[in-house]
């Protein structure tokens, strides 16, 4: 049941490869805009969005994908996908697509490679876990696109291209769409109002909508890019107990294929990027139901994490009080924010200075799986809240 394109599609395609024709809607590298214009001028062999790429990858947050869990957290098991692997997993996806419809690949790569950079330890469940602490004590949202911008612009004030960040922030894909129509965007002055307002407001969050075509095609690629892959990892953790037929745990690669080939022969030539209504219905349905059988089950692989949000509260609570007192031995100096402070010399004020809040949220969401329970148990060691692995042999 695998798709092709049309003839007359291939054919345009090929007819203007030939003629080295360019797509009008792309985004062109000379248009890009940093805030200090005055750094990361492109070169011949280095663009604006290799530099973002370039930057994001170096980033010590970046590393940590490598110990972020995608879905099932507290798994010994190297097969399933961390977040290192779901990024690379987008931006393949969302390269294969941008280049058959002639967009600008290295932008889709910087937005791909960036857009989880803010995620939380324990995937989802960490993520709702922290925006219920960051609500009650603020009145403002905590939401991992969001999070993903400030770690760009505010943590790590690296000089990150208005196109790249404004992808990473509307890249968020729990509202699905079969028509993503860009949103344009000119200033980063407009950035930072959206990213106060979704902040703000959950409802104006999920509306979302990258300024390019570049960002489009990367937020329908990081639905893509989950909903087959985590099925399979449904399977090897829990052979058998998810209700998926054989067919439905390995349509990763067919699906793949036929939604991409779908997006092509819609959106080729077009300033939009689209889905059939047929197949944008397969991907609503698709979605659903992993929703219905992994993320929201009985079944849930996370029951081990049902502690999370308590380890969470007495580790917020135990960083705002050490921020309070300036306890400059905490490990929220030691490890957070004196780090930041010494690989960012040149920023304008103190990584420190704003809403502690913000810096105890920052320092949760920055930890890995492991890291966070280490830690936990090296402060709280006589605490009867336990997170235990399932390992390789149990």
């Amino acid at each position: 049941m695998y798709n092709s394109l049309s003839q007359d599609i291939e054919k345009l395609i090929l007819s203007d490869r030939k003629k080295g024709a360019k797509n009008p809607y792309a985004f062109k590298d000379e248009d890009a805009v940093r805030e200090n214009p005055s750094h990361d001028a492109s070169t011949i062999f280095r663009s604006p969005f290799i530099r973002d790429v370039d930057k994001i990858m170096n980033l010590p947050y970046f590393a940590r994908y490598q110990d972020k869990t995608q879905v099932f957290s507290l798994y010994k098991n190297d097969d399933i996908t961390r977040r290192s692997l779901h990024v690379q997993f987008v931006s393949r996806i969302a390269r294969t697509i941008g280049k058959a419809l002639n967009l600008n690949l290295e932008l889709i790569e910087a937005i791909a490679l960036g857009h989880d950079i803010g995620h939380t330890p324990f995937a989802h469940e960490g993520e709702y876990a922290l925006d219920k602490i960051y609500h009650e004590k603020t009145g403002r949202h905590f939401l991992h696109n969001v999070q993903s911008a400030r770690v760009l612009t505010e943590i790590f004030p690296c000089n990150i291209s208005l196109q790249t960040l404004d992808g990473i922030l509307c890249h968020n894909g729990e509202i699905e769409q079969n028509v993503y129509r860009p949103e344009k965007i000119e200033s980063f002055d407009e950035l930072y109002q959206k990213i106060t307002r979704a902040k703000e407001d959950l409802n104006y969050a999920k509306t979302l909508t990258p300024a390019t075509l570049e960002g489009c095609v990367v937020k329908l690629c990081d639905i893509i890019s989950y909903l087959g892959k985590d099925r399979q990892d449904a399977e090897k953790i829990k052979k058998g107990e998810f209700p998926f037929s054989e067919k439905e745990v390995n349509f990763n690669a067919e699906m793949i294929n036929n939604f991409s080939i779908d997006v092509i022969e819609n959106s080729y030539r077009k300033p939009y990027i689209k889905m059939s209504d047929q197949v944008f219905s397969k991907l609503c349905e698709e979605k659903k139901k992993n929703y219905r059988e992994i993320y929201l089950s009985k079944n849930d692989a996370n029951e081990n994490a049902l502690p999370l949000e308590n380890m969470m509260k007495l580790l917020y609570e135990k960083f705002l009080s050490d921020l309070k007192a300036e306890n400059k031995n905490s490990y929220i100096y030691r490890h957070h924010v004196n780090y930041i402070n010494k690989i960012t010399p040149k920023r304008k004020t103190p990584y420190s200075s704003g809403d502690i809040n913000d810096v105890v949220t920052d320092y949760i969401a920055s930890m890995t799986d492991d890291y966070f329970i280490e830690l936990f148990n090296k402060l709280f060691p006589e605490s009867k809240i336990k997170i235990k692995y399932k390992g390789y042999f149990d």
